[in-house]
C-alpha cells in the first residue's frame, strides 16, 4: 500500500508573542509576522498535492490553515480536538509571572511536565487522548494521500512523541517554532520522521 504523507505544521507568530504568554485556549489571532510566516510556508507547499488540509478551532491554527490551504483551493476541516492544551488558571500569565504566584506548583510542572496537568487545565495525557484519536483519523481517512494538520506546539510534540513510540516526558526534545514544518510517513504500519521543525520558509 502507498505511504500517507501527514505535512505537520505549528501556526504562525501570534499578536503578542514577544511576551511569551502561556496562550492554551485563549484564541489569540496571528500577528502580521505570522501572516506573512504562513504566505512563505503556502508558498513550499503550493505544488504538494495535498488531499486535504485539517486545523485545531483556535483562530491561529485556522487562520494558518487558510492560508495553507488557498494555493489548493481547499476549505480547511476545523477539528476541535486538534486545540492546544488547556493551560487553567496559567492561560495569559508569562512564566516569571506564575513562577512568583505559585512556585512550587511551577516547578513541580517543570519537573513532570509529561505529566503534571496544568492547575484546572490539561496534562500532556488529556491532550493526546483527545488529539491523538483525532490525527490517526486522518491518516486513516486519506490512505496514500498527502495531507496537512495545523495545530499547536504542545499538541504536534505530543502526537510526535506518540507517532515515534517516545515517552511523553521527551516533550521538549522536538522544536516547534511558529510556522515550522514537520514531515511525518506513515507505511508499512508505522510511522517515520523525515524532517522536523523546519522554517527557512518563514524567515
Amino acid at each position: 500500500m502507498p505511504s500517507t504523507w501527514i505535512y505537520l505544521v505549528r501556526h504562525g507568530r501570534v499578536v503578542g508573542a514577544e511576551l511569551r504568554r502561556f496562550l492554551g485556549h485563549l484564541d489569540v489571532p496571528l500577528s502580521e509576522t505570522g501572516e506573512a510566516q504562513l504566505e512563505g510556508l503556502a508558498r513550499r507547499l503550493s505544488a504538494t498535492p495535498l488531499a486535504a488540509i485539517y486545523a485545531s478551532d483556535l483562530v491561529r491554527a485556522r487562520r494558518s490553515a487558510e492560508i495553507v490551504a488557498a494555493p489548493h483551493g481547499l476549505i480547511p476541516r476545523v477539528t476541535p480536538s486538534l486545540r492546544e492544551m488547556a493551560m487553567g488558571r496559567w492561560e495569559g500569565l508569562t512564566a516569571d509571572e506564575i513562577k512568583a504566584a505559585e512556585p512550587e506548583a511551577f516547578k513541580e510542572w517543570m519537573a513532570r511536565i509529561g505529566e503534571f496537568p496544568f492547575p484546572e487545565g490539561e496534562s500532556v495525557p488529556d491532550l493526546l487522548a483527545r488529539a491523538w484519536p483525532a490525527f490517526e483519523r486522518v491518516v486513516g481517512a486519506h490512505a496514500g494521500e498527502r495531507v496537512a494538520v495545523v495545530a499547536h506546539g504542545g499538541t504536534n510534540r505530543a502526537i510526535l512523541c506518540r507517532a515515534l513510540g517516545l515517552p511523553l516526558d521527551r516533550l521538549l526534545v522536538f522544536g516547534q517554532d511558529y510556522a515550522a514544518l514537520s514531515l511525518l510517513e506513515w507505511r508499512q504500519a508505522r510511522f517515520v520522521l523525515h524532517f522536523l521543525n523546519q522554517t527557512a520558509h518563514a524567515t
